[in-house]
């Protein structure tokens, strides 16, 4: 039977938004095929829905999410009454729950609906649908004592029409009142009360809403400059030093289009990152000379300006009055969103009360999920050398914004910044460091002098070594003042291990380092090893990848079971390659008794149960391989291409195993997603046993 979620509330402006995107979160993390119905809809675009579709990749007609228009609704009950009403949303529904493993309901929003008792309704629609409910309670501009009645009101009056309630959420409290609130619902509800501060960023407009709200015109700016928050408004009239004094970070400055001298001068400030600010506003549809808007997009590229017609006046009344809005054009609120319900929601023990139905797929999505849910699970730092690489800036947003990881940045601080400030991305949770001007830099040029002496590499020369990102990295690294390190987006292979070749070296149970890909499929994961380091192991070295590559997968929630992969399968064939296969099997079994493995084995006898059957029936691992090892790097390094590119798989990798503490490459290919997962699995490695 489908399991339902109905998030639903009590009023108005309770930003319900980020409880439904949260609950959608936990939901694909589960099960693979999750339907979204609305029983009620206003006329126009669905934001949320949009952006959930875009985000998870839902393949559901939109057509089936929604059940009547408010409109309909209303002339139905008025004039049918309410049974009516219910009996044709729950046709309705039912459509979506017979093809769903799951259904997330997202509740009326009282909003100008004309529905009498609206609470009352969302209660009975859960209650018909055999849906599990969350209510959620704004807290926005009320005191402490206020919010724990409504929250208080609200479990009573939905567990009072009979109402599953598993929990409750107050969202939008003031932060000064958050503990409070929490203290006081621990100890007067039957069921757990999670409390969401009010956060800015998600209520503050983006760029591009204010420019559609005010009907302006772009005179600069490009997509990301547009994406950026206004978290503020400061409104330019006085001189130029007075405004400068006035700017806050993330803020939307608001000028007269005749003034150009405060445009070049915000834009400049801007530059120097003193604040960043979020764009220029220009009012009474004066629009600056050809030659000052060149000047402005030499300043400040990307960096958004828009002119609107209106004058300073009824433009503020506006500015006020906007909200941010979660939808597919703002993905990084829907990160604020997240990080911030993982954050103060129990997520493990919602799942729990949620109950949704398991399942033994593994879908991309939900191994991309539980990474950044293992890492967030016990937070490590990771130094990423590439601090000025663009797509390292924007993953290390998404990664802050979601609370993966503690990070620190590597490169000239002054570029950094600047960087990220014409990206619109906020690095206030970031540490960034200097290789050249760091404090640090004399004591990892002893220490690396000290480790490399029988080198002769001596302290002068160390100092230059060191200096380099890489080393300065994983000198970090070893020193223990991050957890693992991840680079290679603009460096190849060799400058990214070399270093931890010279200076973490490998663990004492490994001979070598070598590395896995999870190939995520499109029902399972499969770990693939070797296929970036080695190029042809010997039978002692592939033995070594195969237990090393066991112990990765079990880290991960793969359970090992692995295959030795050859070009004959059992007792079939011979020859110098292998016999090295079965050699290296026969280590493994004598080293790691408790290990299912099988080899020599064929690629479809390995994965495919029906080919098993015929040539190894009797086997534990045959049509049943989580752990694929490749007899050499060739073979290895076109079969994950080959299955990367021929199947849709999505490759996640490479992931080096064998280091004392994890370093890991990225391809210089890498997509922000790439950066973001590797990053993840690097502090997932660095949550294991210290083998230092």
């Amino acid at each position: 039977m489908t399991r339902s979620v109905y998030v639903t509330g009590i009023d108005r402006g309770d930003g319900r938004q980020v409880v439904e995107l949260g609950v959608m979160e936990l939901l694909t993390r589960q099960v693979d095929r999750v339907g979204v119905f609305r029983p009620l809809v206003h006329d126009g675009p669905d934001r949320l829905f949009e952006l959930l579709r875009a985000r998870y990749r839902l393949a559901q007609d939109p057509a089936t999410v929604y059940g009547l228009s408010y409109g309909e609704a209303s002339v139905i009950q008025a004039e049918q009454g309410t049974d009516e009403l219910v009996s044709r949303l729950v046709d309705r529904f039912h459509r979506v729950a017979r093809e769903y493993e799951v259904v997330l309901v997202l509740g009326t929003d009282f909003a100008d609906t004309q529905l009498p008792d609206e609470l009352a309704l969302n209660a009975r629609l859960a209650n018909e649908f055999g849906a599990s409910v969350l209510p959620v309670v704004g807290g926005r501009k009320q005191a402490a004592e206020s919010v724990l009645a409504e929250i208080r009101n609200a479990h009573r009056a939905y567990e009072g029409l009979g109402c599953d309630v598993i929990a409750m959420i107050a969202n939008r409290v003031a932060r000064e009142d958050r503990e409070a609130v929490q203290r006081g619902v621990d100890t007067r509800l039957p069921v757990p009360c999670y409390v969401l501060p009010d956060d800015a960023a998600l209520s503050a407009p983006t760029v591009a809403q204010i420019t559609h709200a005010l009907d302006g015109k772009v005179l600069l700016g490009d997509s990301a400059g547009l994406s950026r928050d206004a978290l503020d408004f400061v409104f330019g009239g006085a001189m130029l030093p007075n405004l400068l004094t006035a700017l806050t970070p993330g803020c939307m400055v608001v000028t007269p289009g005749d003034r150009a001298d405060l445009v070049v001068g915000t834009l400049a400030s801007h530059s120097a990152g003193t604040p960043p600010i979020a764009g220029v506003l220009l009012t009474l549809g004066e629009v600056p000379s050809p030659e000052i808007l060149a000047l402005a997009d030499r300043l400040a590229p990307g960096t958004p300006v828009i002119s609107v017609a209106t004058n300073s006046f009824p433009t503020a009344a506006e500015l006020f009055s906007l909200e941010g809005k979660l939808n597919a054009a703002t993905p990084r609120k829907a990160e604020t969103a997240l990080g911030l319900f993982e954050r103060y929601v129990d997520t493990s023990d919602l799942v729990k009360r949620v109950s949704a139905p398991s399942t033994t797929r593994v879908t991309p999505m939900m191994f991309e999920h539980k990474l950044l849910e293992q890492a967030r699970s016990d937070r490590r730092r990771v130094v990423l050398p590439e601090g000025t690489e663009e797509r390292v800036l924007h993953a290390s947003e998404v990664l802050l914004r979601r609370g993966v990881c503690d990070l620190t940045l590597l490169g000239p601080d002054e570029q950094i910044r600047k960087k990220a400030a014409d990206l619109g991305i906020d690095l206030s949770g970031a540490q960034i460091l200097d290789p050249q001007t760091s404090e640090l830099r004399e004591q990892f040029a002893a220490e690396y002098a000290a480790l490399r002496a029988h080198k002769g590499v001596t302290v002068e020369l160390a100092g230059d070594v060191v200096a380099d990102v890489n080393y300065f990295g994983t000198l970090m690294v070893q020193q223990g003042l991050a957890d693992g390190m991840v680079s290679g987006s603009v460096h190849s292979t060799a400058a990214t291990i070399r270093p931890a070749f010279e200076i973490i070296k490998t663990k004492a149970d490994a001979s070598i380092v070598s590395s896995v890909f999870f190939m995520c499929l499109a029902d399972k994961v499969l770990v693939y090893g070797d296929c970036a380091v080695n190029p042809d192991p010997n039978a002692e070295q592939l033995a070594d990848i195969a237990i090393q590559s066991a112990a990765t997968a079990a880290q991960f929630g793969v359970e090992p079971r692995i295959a030795m992969l050859s070009y004959s399968t059992g007792t079939s064939g011979s020859g110098a390659d292998v016999d090295k296969v079965r050699e290296a099997t026969e280590l493994v079994r004598s080293r790691r008794p408790d290990l299912l493995i099988e080899g020599p084995i064929q690629y479809d006898a390995a994965v495919e149960p029906t080919v098993a059957a015929t040539k190894l029936p009797d086997s534990e691992v045959a049509g049943q391989a989580s752990v694929l090892i490749f007899p050499d790097l060739n073979t290895g390094n076109n079969t994950y291409k080959a299955v990367q590119r021929s199947a849709g798989a999505i490759a996640v990798g490479p992931v080096l195993q064998g280091l004392r503490k994890p370093v890991n490459d990225l391809s210089r290919g890498a997509l922000v997603q790439d950066i973001v997962n590797t990053v993840a699995i690097t502090a997932i490695q660095a949550q294991g046993p210290s083998q230092a």
